[in-house]
């Protein structure tokens, strides 16, 4: 994803202010500043009783083990049609590893702000620490500070952008991020075999599986109904696995025009179809919108890892799943109409419906 803006040339407006800064200084007014305020976060109601939903959950070791392959691909599947979400068990992430990347990462947002602006996003830019998608001074901000860094492939990397401080940092998210590639990798083969087409006819889609990661920090908000932590979207890539840091919720996807909050498992990685794939499978599976909302007493952070598409490249349904839905589109434009949409919603993916 990264190196297409570099192609595509998006503009994005600088803003230097920081949401932890923010938050520290209004601890004890409570007031929001108005950039911040989202009036439209009641628009559609958050599911009350949501014991008649569950996200599904789907066991890797289940989906390699022979005994059990067919029944648990069978819930991947289905999982992947009708929700475009499931939380990923037995996933084999090592997990000093995992406990690893969760204390880096919480180590590098208490850093002072001074320390963390060491790796800023420069004007225009897209890797760094700060607000990111800003596209004009009017728009109303999410409730979030990121570190978004391109880290496959390798060569790729902007490394002047992977923070020194906490001094482990870089080896851990370059050990963790390959774990996630390689789980990644498993679960697009899985999915072919559902879908019933070539492995390497999905997979060739995402040679050498180009990944960024999104490392989210969501301060807390005393007027937290009134902030979004992630504006509604779907994600504009194959694949996300998100890995909650802690263990506060704010995940919620639309599921029968609702808002259906997700409870995260303890260690599990919560997976979700991206547009790219909703376009491969001809519409079979599901890219979801979904956002963040805001905790009034604790902070939250995830790391998502973004898993998109090899450029250049056509991105079209696979010609073995039917008459084509969608337009086959070029990476490239594919990137640029995607952002172009301002990352609102299902708007940009519906417009490439035949």
């Amino acid at each position: 994803m990264a190196e297409a803006f570099d192609e595509i040339k998006v503009e994005f407006v600088g803003l230097e202010e920081s949401v932890q800064a923010v938050a520290a200084t209004i601890h004890d007014s409570g007031e929001v500043p108005e950039r911040y305020i989202r009036p439209e976060i009641d628009a559609d109601p958050v599911i009350a009783d949501a014991e008649h939903y569950t996200l599904p959950t789907i066991d890797m070791s289940r989906l390699l083990n022979p005994e059990f392959s067919q029944e648990e691909l069978a819930k991947l599947g289905s999982a992947c049609e009708h929700w475009g979400f499931f939380q990923l068990v037995n996933h084999a992430v090592d997990e000093v590893l995992s406990q690893q990347i969760k204390a880096d990462v919480s180590e590098f947002f208490s850093l002072p702000l001074e320390e963390k602006s060491a790796v800023a996003i420069p004007p225009n830019g897209m890797q760094g620490f700060g607000h990111h998608f800003v596209f004009s001074k009017e728009q109303k901000l999410d409730w979030v500070d990121m570190l978004f860094l391109a880290t496959r492939p390798v060569e790729e990397r902007s490394l002047d952008f992977w923070p020194k401080k906490p001094p482990t940092f870089r080896d851990t998210l370059d050990k963790y991020t390959t774990e996630l590639a390689n789980v990644t990798e498993q679960l697009f083969r899985l999915m072919a075999e559902d879908l019933g087409v070539d492995h390497e006819a999905l997979l060739g889609t995402f040679k050498g599986l180009p990944q960024c990661v999104r490392i989210n920090y969501y301060p807390p908000c005393r007027q937290a109904d009134k902030v979004l932590g992630l504006s509604p979207h779907t994600d504009g890539i194959g694949m996300t696995l998100l890995l909650h840091v802690n263990d506060v919720q704010g995940l919620q996807i639309r599921k029968d025009v609702k808002w259906f909050s997700v409870q995260a498992l303890p260690g599990a990685l919560v997976v979700n179809i991206g547009d790219v794939l909703e376009i491969l499978t001809n519409g079979k599976y599901k890219s979801i919108e979904h956002r963040a909302v805001i905790n009034p007493e604790k902070e939250r952070i995830t790391i998502a890892a973004f898993h998109s598409v090899h450029l250049p490249c056509t991105i079209g349904p696979l010609q073995e799943l039917g008459d084509p839905r969608y337009k086959a589109i070029d990476g490239f434009e594919f990137t640029k109409g995607y952002f172009a949409a301002k990352l609102e919603g299902r708007r940009y993916l519906e417009s490439l419906k035949l």
